[in-house]
């Protein structure tokens, strides 16, 4: 081997882990409440590209595939990864951890309140998203009352969940893990993926890809159409779902339990505003 194919075949082994590590970090986004995965994938540069191969599936499909192979078992090892991590925390310290998910979701909001309005902002697109908000609110709080916060975990429930993860990735700054959290299905999720249950891996990844597919063309052309409403119905979601996620249970919280919330929730809004800086520099 020459010195030139030499230094080439380095750059492509360089090339692949880089693609692999976004993907690892792009995974986290699908597992962390306020982190969209499709927002990491703007700030890796990728996004574009995934939505354009998702509407496009058979052109240069073979060269597509090759190049997005790193970039999803990235992904799958990050979700696997910090599924551990996360199952653990949820399992022990549920009301502090849903404090720093709920400081990341609100570290996010202005970074997507200007993503809303880039095309341009009218009063009906604010009451779009109040309507929303207020009807999604409603929605899920009579939702609260009926399933408790412990929705019936089957293949059709987690074909659900699959869906919306799918979702987090088509639309940027979406994130899919705190409508889990309020289904109640967030920790058995991270459960099933640390223990590799198939029972929720198989429906999760039809879900996903069966809404990849069958939205990637319709979100594309209704976000070309009407960007701003779209967002900001989005955007009355996000609101809605966050706010059903505060914790209530504070049953033998110490004044140390009470400063750690404090503490999660700040920490929470300063990755969440570190995250949407970035998306900002990189898109």
């Amino acid at each position: 081997m020459t010195l030139k194919e030499t230094i080439m075949e380095k750059e492509k082994t360089n090339d692949w882990l880089l693609r692999f590590i976004k993907g690892m970090f792009i995974g986290s986004g699908f597992i962390l409440p306020g982190v969209s995965g499709g927002a990491l994938a703007a700030i890796f540069g990728i996004y574009e590209r995934i939505i354009s191969f998702l509407a496009h599936i058979t052109k240069n499909f073979k060269q597509n595939v090759l190049y997005f192979l790193p970039v999803g078992l990235g992904g799958l090892t990050g979700v696997f990864l910090l599924s551990f991590g996360v199952s653990y925390l949820l399992g022990n310290f549920e009301t502090i951890i849903l404090w720093f998910f709920i400081g990341c979701i609100v570290g996010t909001v202005p970074s997507l309140w200007r993503e809303a309005g880039k095309k341009g902002r009218t009063s009906t697109d604010t009451s779009v998203m109040i309507v929303t908000f207020i009807l999604g609110f409603a929605f899920l709080l009579f939702g609260s009352q009926i399933f408790q916060g412990n929705v019936a975990q089957n293949f059709f429930t987690w074909l659900i969940a699959g869906g919306l993860i799918g979702l987090g990735m088509i639309v940027p700054g979406l994130s899919p893990s705190n409508f889990l959290v309020y289904m109640g299905m967030y920790k058995a999720m991270s459960d099933g993926i640390k223990n590799l249950d198939l029972s929720v891996l198989i429906p999760l990844a039809i879900g996903a890809i069966i809404c990849v597919l069958a939205l990637s063309k319709v979100m594309d052309y209704i976000f070309s159409i009407a960007y701003a409403k779209l967002f900001h119905f989005i955007l009355g979601i996000v609101f809605a779902s966050t706010v059903m996620i505060i914790p209530l249970n504070y049953t033998g919280f110490t004044v140390v339990s009470y400063l750690a919330c404090i503490v999660m929730l700040v920490l929470g809004i300063l990755l969440g505003k570190w995250m949407s800086s970035l998306e900002e520099k990189y898109k």
